[in-house]
């Protein structure tokens, strides 16, 4: 595409966020920004992270509930590690939920409690990579920053009919994106290309009539949007297996054991386990433990049949592994999904 026509394709592309952005709660409307008002570098940094292998749907909850319980930078820095696991509990990929403690608190110890603008400062953060850091110095400081997601490689892809597959073709389409950037209102138009991707250049059934690209997509013009970005056919996912022990004593109490701060539902509570993340262990205590039936999980890289083992025990029971946790602090809400399913399959609440 000539250099006259990517530029009047990002006129068009802004024209069009201007009157169709998406409301979301961590977003400063096109209009607001237009009378100066900035957006929040907290609220961008934490919508990001949260936003990482997550949709918007799943992602606005937390959102909430994470501003209203922790509002600054400087609050989340406060915050017990333990209150914030149990927040993020459901949101998934756990390492995200420490690193998210251990930025807050960089940004609080070593920058003042403000988050840097520049990119290369922001990606010095604990858990801020390229793309995180290019995102909150675009959106939150207006940088000219290439920001790169899945949605933004898709609509450059088609944009400029690009046949190499994916994940090969990432670093093509991020010198794509960079193609397409301007200078002028680059937090808006990376916006933008992530509104686009996620609500007319979607993945399956894009509403090409609809676009505001349409006359300049390469894609659209030679009928391959559906065909693009090409994937290369994943490998099939193994499947592992395991067993975790739910126990109640007779006051009500619940053995739990905080998980390994590295690995698998790092620093989580959970049921005691064995077998399916790499642990071989005997059961937590001695005890009549009856099956529950197994609940189905996947990971990144794995499925996992989990059979549940149930036991009711003494007052007096004495664990080799973890600590009984008292009914009334107990909430099943706080666990990651997978425990959730385990405490589920026992039929107890």
């Amino acid at each position: 595409m000539r250099d006259d026509r990517v530029m009047t394709a990002g006129v068009a592309l802004l024209a069009w966020y201007d009157r169709a952005a998406r409301v979301l709660p961590w977003r400063v409307s096109p209009g607001d920004r237009a009378l100066g008002v900035r957006p929040d570098p907290y609220r961008v940094w934490l919508s990001e992270v949260m936003l990482q292998q997550t949709t918007v749907a799943a992602v606005q909850g937390y959102f909430h509930r994470f501003t209203t319980r922790w509002p600054d930078v400087a609050a989340l820095a406060a915050a017990a590690d333990a209150e914030v696991m149990a927040e993020w509990a459901g949101l998934g990929y756990y390492a995200r939920a420490r690193n998210l403690l251990a930025c807050a608190r960089a940004v609080v110890a070593d920058h003042g409690g403000q988050f840097p603008s520049r990119r290369e400062a922001l990606q010095a953060l604990p858990g801020i990579g390229p793309y995180t850091a290019a995102a909150i110095a675009a959106i939150a400081h207006d940088a000219a920053e290439v920001v790169v997601d899945g949605n933004v490689e898709r609509v450059m892809a088609r944009l400029f009919a690009h046949p190499e597959p994916m994940p090969a073709a990432k670093p093509a389409l991020i010198g794509l994106a960079a193609q397409f950037t301007p200078r002028l209102r680059p937090g808006d138009h990376a916006q933008a290309v992530m509104d686009l991707g996620a609500t007319i250049c979607t993945p399956r059934n894009p509403t090409c009539p609809d676009c505001p690209l349409a006359e300049f997509c390469a894609a659209c013009a030679m009928g391959l949007q559906a065909e693009l970005p090409r994937k290369l056919a994943k490998p099939e996912k193994p499947i592992r297996q395991g067993v975790v022990w739910i126990a109640r004593r007779a006051d009500g109490a619940w053995l739990l054991e905080q998980r390994p701060e590295r690995g698998l539902l790092g620093g989580m509570l959970g049921w005691p386990g064995t077998g399916w993340d790499g642990s071989d262990a005997a059961p937590p205590l001695d005890a009549d433990w009856q099956a529950a039936g197994e609940v189905r999980h996947t990971f990144t890289h794995f499925h996992l049949t989990l059979t549940v083992l149930h036991a009711e025990t003494p007052q007096n029971a004495t664990p080799d592994r973890g600590c009984f946790l008292g009914a009334n602090a107990f909430r099943p809400a706080d666990l990651p999904t997978l425990m959730r399913k385990a405490h589920a399959a026992i039929g107890h609440s």
